[in-house]
This record gives C-alpha cells, sequence and structure tokens, in this order.
C-alpha cells in the first residue's frame, strides 16, 4: 500500500515534532514517523529540563536565539502553556578556560544583547551559593532560563495533530528511496510516497542516509545526567540561583530547582563513543563522582546525588548544527542539533518547514556554517572539537 503526502518526517524528538507542528499549522498534509513509541527515552529529548539562552560563541547563533525565544512564544501560544521559564544565567570561565570568555561577549555585543561581567567577589555577593576559584570570570545574562524537554515535545506534538498531523510511532524506517520529484519512504509495512523528507532522527540520522547512499560522520556518545538532593532546596529556587555553565574542559552546566526540590547538573561531551542502537542506559559511577566532586566543590550546599540518567549525545566534527538539503538529493532535507540544538527545537522546526514547502528558510541568520557540504563534513582529515 502506498499513501501519496507532501512532507515526510523521521524522528519524532524535539526537532521533528516542531517541525511536524510547523508543517501541518501551515495545511500541509504531514506524516510523522518515529520508530520507537513517542515521547521514548532512548534518544535526547527526554527527562525534564534544557538550557536556552543568548549567550553564544559566534553573532549567528546569538541572532538565532532571538529567533528561538520568539519561536518557543508561538508555541507557548498555540498550547496554551507556559514552557519558558526566566532565570538568568552565568557562564563561568576560570583562569586559562579552554573556552574563551571574548568569543561570547563579542558575539553578544555584536547583536546588542546586554550582559554583566563580574568577578568572584561580585558574583559571590550576589550569589552566596557560588564558591569559585580567585581570578574567575562570571558572565550573567538575565534571560537566560530553561524550557521544558519531554513536556516541551508533548506540546509540540499535541499541537502538531491538532493541527492536522499524522504521528506514527513504532514506525522504523526500512527503506528510502529518491524518485527525482519525489521521496519514497517505507516504514512500518506502509510506504509512503512525498514531495519533501525530514530527517530528523538525531541518533540515527546517519543510518536513514545511508539508505540514500549518503555518508554523514557523526559521533554519538552515551552522556548522563545527575539530580542532587539539597539540604535546603529554597537556596537554589529559580528566582534565587542561575542556570550556570562551566566554560572549561571538562565542561559542566547545571539548573536550579525545577519542578522538583532537586538541582540538576551534567558534563557536557565527556561519554563513551556508543550508537543508538548500542548503548547502555546505566550511569557510569566513576563519571557520577567527578561531576558530585565539582559540584560539591563549587556550589556548596547542593546536596548528595539523589539519581542519574542517560542520554545521547549526537555530534558533528565541529559541533555545528546540520540544517539544508543532502547534496544530490535536494528533496531530502537534514535537521540535527549536535547536542546543544533543543533550545532552537521550533526555530528548526520552523526552518525546516520553510526548505521543504519552499525551498528558502526564513531567517536573516546566515545558514551556510550549517549546509552538508561543508568542510567538517565531507573532509575526513578534519579534526573534530566539541568544545562551545
Amino acid at each position: 500500500m502506498t499513501t501519496d503526502v507532501e512532507v515526510v518526517v523521521v524522528g519524532l524528538g524535539g526537532l521533528g515534532s516542531a517541525t511536524a507542528w510547523q508543517l501541518a499549522r501551515r495545511g500541509a498534509v504531514v506524516v510523522g514517523l518515529e520508530q520507537f513509541e513517542l515521547g521514548h527515552e532512548r534518544g535526547a529529548s527526554h527527562d525534564s529540563s534544557r538550557i536556552i539562552r543568548h549567550s553564544y560563541h559566534t553573532p549567528d547563533y546569538v541572532r538565532l536565539t532571538l529567533e528561538a525565544y520568539d519561536d518557543w512564544a508561538t508555541l507557548e501560544a498555540d498550547a496554551g502553556e507556559q514552557l519558558v521559564t526566566v532565570t538568568g544565567g552565568i557562564d563561568l570561565f576560570p583562569p586559562g578556560a579552554a573556552i574563551p570568555a571574548d568569543d561570547y561577549t563579542a558575539s553578544m555585543s555584536a547583536v546588542g544583547i546586554p550582559y554583566e561581567v563580574l568577578d568572584v567577589d561580585a558574583a559571590t555577593a550576589r550569589w552566596p551559593q557560588l564558591a569559585l576559584p580567585t581570578g574567575t570570570t562570571v558572565l550573567h545574562q538575565e534571560r537566560t532560563g530553561i524550557v521544558p524537554a519531554a513536556r516541551g515535545v508533548a506540546a509540540m506534538q499535541r499541537s502538531a495533530v491538532a493541527a492536522g498531523a499524522v504521528l506514527r510511532d513504532r514506525s522504523p524506517v526500512t527503506a528510502v528511496r529518491d524518485l527525482g520529484g519525489a521521496v519514497e519512504v517505507v516504514a512500518g509495512g506502509t510506504t509512503y510516497r512525498a514531495r519533501r523528507l525530514v530527517v530528523t532522527a538525531d541518533a540515527w540520522t546517519a543510518d536513514v542516509l545511508r539508505h540514500l547512499g549518503h555518508d554523514l560522520p557523526l559521533t554519538v556518545t552515551q552522556e548522563q545526567v545527575t539530580y542532587f538532593a539539597p539540604a535546603a532546596p529554597d537556596r537554589f529556587a529559580p528566582e534565587r540561583f542561575p542556570v550556570w555553565i562551566w566554560m572549561d574542559d571538562p565542561s559542566f552546566y547545571g539548573f536550579p530547582t525545577y519542578n522538583e526540590p532537586t538541582v540538576k547538573a551534567a558534563q557536557d561531551c565527556g561519554g563513551p563513543v556508543v550508537t543508538g542502537d548500542r548503548r547502555s542506559f546505566e550511569p557510569d559511577p566513576a563519571r557520577t563522582r567527578l561531576l558530585a566532586d565539582f559540584v560539591a566543590r563549587t556550589f556548596p550546599g547542593s546536596g548528595p546525588v539523589q539519581r542519574s540518567k542517560t542520554c545521547l549525545y549526537t555530534l558533528t566534527p565541529d559541533r555545528d548544527f546540520v540544517l539544508g538539503a543532502v547534496p544530490g538529493h535536494e528533496a531530502v532535507v537534514v535537521g540535527l542539533g549536535a547536542a546543544h540544538g533543543f533550545k532552537f527545537a521550533p526555530t528548526f522546526g520552523r526552518l525546516l518547514a520553510d526548505l521543504a514547502t519552499t525551498g528558502e528558510a526564513g531567517t536573516t541568520v546566515d545558514l551556510t556554517p550549517f549546509r552538508l557540504d561543508r568542510p567538517a563534513l565531507t573532509d575526513p582529515a578534519y579534526a573534530p572539537s566539541w568544545l562551545v
């Protein structure tokens, strides 16, 4: 049996669900395919919280954050619920930090985003929960906040279905064929013929593209987040404690309390290389100890470990996004967040919907660095660098 639709979206995590929503609200006939159950915990769009922020390392990323806040507001209006919680945020640059503070301040200055640069004394006077090394530079941006992961995805999926999208779970893709003027996708025993295919399959993106003979050099790692139970959780409430990122190698990040009396923290890019299908769901005790030692030292009173859980990072060699058509297969569009894309999920959805319907993305941001034909994705000798 063959079903004709306008667009097929493969992968219904944050980016794919946002794309299905954006397409459906424009009246497109769209089918979203998910190989597991909707809202599963095998990828990168589950659990409680993600950071949203203006603080980024290039002006174009900063400009894209402006669109992200606007697109989350559109989703909030569509879904009828608040999704963005503003807490303020601090980027912590210890002496000799591996990530340059100047990249962040210059990028925000170029776009006109206000920020403060504080020394340790000023920062600890404002946030006495901090215990920072002498000489640490603290970059504060007041609009930083939290967006919900699982709840945000569910809101996108509800809004997509309400607008007419068909979302099919337990429908793994077994074949993709470029027919020239159309794309044929076989999944769950059904053949779908579409004008465009959008691939937002995260850790399984390369697997889907191999059906077209296209190789995308992605690295999948198993990461983990840990929740700590402070004795006085009110000290870490969102109105009293900011989102934070430790801008060194290793890099860590964390949150104030959010919907429960715990604080969440994690290491960025520290886990073993795995695949979407071959990984463990068990946290690594050694990595939990590394994080717990850092958190106890830097945020006294954050409390003991309560629980840890795993997720996947799908990394490009340059840590930049993938957003564009597959070379030689222009009817196939790819979206990949490179393990820092959830804050941009509604924006990815809008831009991917643009590319699938008009071929042009509606943005003032230069998306050239995200193309699939860039050196990081085509040069086998390109040296990976994941710190941002």
